[in-house]
């Protein structure tokens, strides 16, 4: 089987459901599963920076300070998801995951919702 080129990848994700002040998961993943260690990642809320990952070091957004981080042990299985902690009613909205890799770029929007419970 042919070795995947680091530059040949898709972004994927799931549907994310939160309630107020619950550490939420914004899920993406590259596919096929390779190693974002030495990629750029960047999350952004419309026009806002959530968070950037650029050589191998992390920077949170003006307004997400303490309560943005990444996943950076399991970058190299290709987990680039969100990690956001005490979910705020701002934090509701579409989410962009950006990951750039040498040449290419592959970007993906998330939708974060809040759903009431039906309980």
């Amino acid at each position: 089987m042919a070795k995947a080129n680091k530059n040949d990848f898709k972004l994927s994700t799931d549907k994310t459901r939160v309630e107020w002040g619950s550490d939420i998961i914004v899920p993406c993943h590259l596919s096929p599963e390779i190693s974002a260690v030495d990629m750029e990642i960047k999350w952004l809320k419309e026009t806002d920076c959530v968070c950037l990952y650029k050589n191998r070091q992390m920077f949170e957004g003006r307004g997400y300070k303490g309560r943005v981080s990444l996943f950076t042990e399991e970058l190299d299985g290709g987990n680039v998801s969100l990690q956001l902690r005490d979910f705020r009613r701002s934090d509701v909205g579409v989410y962009l995951c950006q990951v750039t890799s040498t040449d290419r770029t592959e970007e993906i929007t998330i939708r974060v919702v809040y759903t009431q419970s039906m309980e």
